[in-house]
């Protein structure tokens, strides 16, 4: 019989019971647990041995409860194992506590910082089917299940013993192939897992660079001739105020127009109607995102008789803008996931489906 090796992470102190019924489910279904207990987080010599653990691992459990744990360059070891795990190939399966379970006081996190890291960690793991649980009983049996799921699904090399392997010459060769089959995959699931965390993290640089600079908006009222209200906004805030309408293109007349509504201080102001943000200004905004590759001059035919200048998103803009919405709509996703329970893992069928699919029965 072959024998998994199985890697458990979780923060440790909250979850040491569940830790311990993960581990009993793996031993109990005969294969290998593989725990980091006895290793120090703040020890760089230690990761270096959690690598090599993962390395050798077959499939990675994470259990996530109410702290996001020790943070080392800014990103807690849990999250540091499962984008390793997960940059590796390794099959990933995950465990979060029920949104209806109240953890004690002193199994929750209370800084800010790390409260808006777990919910973004919970986000980025419910990208895979994911398991609920609502205890530590609970957890075993769920992890029993998915973990026969994915032996099925996604077998692995595992371990064997050597007396029941076949002949030296037989083993060298299925040997050979096995690693060259797992190395081409893993080759394979590596770049491919690679390219898209380093795209992401380029995407959320060029963010990142957008918030820091600050950019001061014109604004002209009806019968004024000169553009009195002053409006102070990140290159971020403007970028995503004007990104929506580039996904076509935009004129920089409609763009001083589109600017002046959206950042007017209330509603009452009444705009003018001829470049109600000064037309120079608009055009130094679309040049300074243009030196950030996110915009350039649309492509699209034009009557020779219209003089605008129009503008569209690039390739990078359109993947800026794509990053920002979909961390908005995580987010928005996290916050209702705390309300509203979710189903356990290895559902065929979103809650709703499933409830028009049979009958109602009393609850």
């Amino acid at each position: 019989m072959t024998k998994y090796q199985i890697f458990v992470s979780s923060t440790y102190e909250d979850l040491k019971e569940e830790r311990s019924q993960v581990i009993k489910a793996i031993l109990e279904m005969g294969h290998i647990p593989v725990g980091m207990e006895m290793f120090s987080a703040a020890d760089e010599e230690q990761w270096k041995i959690i690598t090599r653990q993962i390395d050798e691992t077959d499939y990675y459990v994470v259990v996530v409860g109410s702290r996001y744990g020790s943070i080392a360059d800014g990103v807690s070891y849990t999250e540091k194992e499962y984008d390793y795990a997960v940059s590796k190939g390794v099959p990933a399966l995950g465990f979060l506590v029920d949104p209806s379970v109240e953890p004690l006081a002193k199994n929750t996190d209370k800084e800010e910082e790390k409260i808006a890291a777990l919910a973004k960690f919970k986000a980025k793991v419910k990208q895979r089917p994911v398991g609920f649980w609502k205890s530590a009983d609970d957890l075993h049996g769920k992890v029993s299940i998915a973990l026969m799921k994915a032996f099925n699904t996604t077998p692995r090399i595992g371990w064997s013993r050597a007396t029941g392997v076949a002949g030296p010459e037989v083993t060298q060769e299925l040997s050979r192939l096995s690693k060259e089959n797992a190395v081409l995959r893993n080759q394979l699931s590596v770049a491919q897992n690679i390219e898209v965390i380093d795209r992401r993290a380029h995407l959320q640089g060029r963010i990142d660079t957008l918030k820091s600079v600050d950019r001061e908006i014109l604004i002209r009222e009806r019968g004024k001739k000169t553009w009195d209200i002053r409006v102070e906004r990140t290159l971020f805030q403007i970028f995503s105020q004007l990104a929506p309408e580039m996904m076509v293109e935009i004129s920089e007349r409609s763009a001083s127009t589109f600017l002046a509504i959206m950042n007017k201080p209330n509603a009452d102001v009444e705009l003018s109607p001829k470049a109600p943000v000064p037309e120079n200004h608009v055009r130094l905004l679309f040049a300074d995102l243009a030196c950030l590759d996110l915009v350039e001059p649309s492509k699209k035919k034009h009557q020779v008789a219209d003089k605008e200048s129009y503008w569209s998103l690039t390739q990078e803009g359109n993947d800026v803008l794509k990053l920002h919405r979909a961390t908005r709509l995580e987010a928005e996703a996290v916050s209702k996931s705390d309300k509203v329970p979710q189903q356990d893992q290895g559902a065929a069928v979103p809650p709703k489906k499933r409830s028009n699919a049979k009958k109602k029965s009393p609850s």
